[in-house]
């Protein structure tokens, strides 16, 4: 499967074109907000988020997709979706961001679509910044921390030791520091939607459809209200499902491992024929004997998991079992 669409870019025949219409283009938006337990900020970014967009386009809609919330977050999109214009996906249970936005992307129909958090850290009055740089020529425009000194020490470090190690190699580099908040040009999302897997870790595969992207600096406002789901369990396995879905460094490594301990091992061994030759025989130490062992069957476990995790992600997509399920939809947007 290949995937060509109509896009800006150095070298094209119509960039001039294209570019020109661009710059003076209102075009039509679709803005992706995934929810889980946000009713205490729907009632704060909706007001916000639609006095932005009124005044860009006279052609936007907004899509809340309901992640299997437990609070009263689907009472308050039922509310909001009796005006005209937002438009509400209720999932039939938690299946986690990235099928959310997954399920926003799919329902967008604008020209352009944002996507942005429902806690208003990722702020609206951004996205006329967002518009601006697309109206230019790029063709994804992203939000970028402009600093992580507000975190945990946790959390900067794992940030960091986690690009560092996805970034590895030289396949697909995943910018720093960039979350979801982000707008796409048409072409983009058709990119992100015609990728089959069921593992979508959503930062790697705007990286890997590539177009022209441009990063914005911004700082992330405090949570309006309620609580973050990102625990650190739950920020470890969101970044191995990162490492795994798109490096095989981890194999990589196992493979160097294992054939920098056969050669010690070697050298053990030819020390050991070069002592009897020269001294005779002396019985060996026990100790190096059960550390020896233990060291082994230790790293053999730990690599039979790390084939297990990729092995795991096989077993899930040849399921191919739906990413989400859509138990209600509400409201009316684009095209509708």
């Amino acid at each position: 499967m290949h995937f060509e669409p109509d896009s800006v870019s150095a070298g094209d025949p119509g960039t001039d074109a294209i570019l020109a219409a661009r710059a003076h283009a209102r075009p039509s938006i679709s803005c992706v907000i995934p929810c889980r337990n946000e009713a205490g900020n729907l009632d704060l970014l909706l007001p916000r988020l639609r006095a932005v967009l009124e005044p860009l386009t006279p052609a936007w809609e907004i899509i809340l997709v309901d992640d299997g919330s437990t609070d009263d977050t689907p009472q308050r999109l039922a509310a909001w979706t009796q005006q005209p214009g937002i438009r509400a996906l209720e999932l039939s249970r938690n299946f986690g961001k990235e099928a959310a936005l997954t399920a926003g992307l799919q329902a967008a129909c604008g020209e352009v679509v944002v996507m942005l958090d429902a806690d208003l850290q990722h702020e609206p009055e951004l996205i006329p910044t967002l518009l601006e740089k697309w109206r230019e020529g790029a063709d994804s425009v992203y939000a970028v921390r402009s600093s992580r000194a507000d975190e945990s020490l946790f959390k900067r470090l794992g940030a960091r030791g986690f690009y560092a190690l996805v970034n590895a190699g030289d396949r697909v580099k995943i910018p720093p520091n960039a979350g979801d908040f982000r707008l796409m040009d048409r072409a983009v999302v058709e990119a992100l939607l015609a990728l089959p897997e069921r593992n979508r870790f959503m930062k790697g595969l705007y990286a890997w459809v590539g177009f022209r992207a441009v990063a914005v600096p911004y700082m992330p406002a405090a949570r309006a209200a309620g609580r973050t789901h990102f625990r650190p369990m739950r920020l470890v396995n969101f970044a191995l499902d990162g490492l795994i879905g798109f490096s095989t460094w981890p194999l990589r490594l196992l493979t160097l491992t294992g054939f920098t301990l056969a050669m010690l091992a070697f050298g053990y061994g030819l020390f050991l024929v070069v002592e009897y030759l020269r001294h005779g025989h002396r019985i060996s130490g026990w100790t190096t004997i059960v550390v020896g062992i233990m060291f082994s069957a230790g790293l053999q476990l730990v690599s039979l998991g790390v084939v297990g995790e990729y092995v795991g992600r096989i077993f899930e997509e040849v399921k191919r079992r739906p990413l989400y399920i859509v138990k209600r939809r509400r409201g009316q947007g684009l095209g509708e």
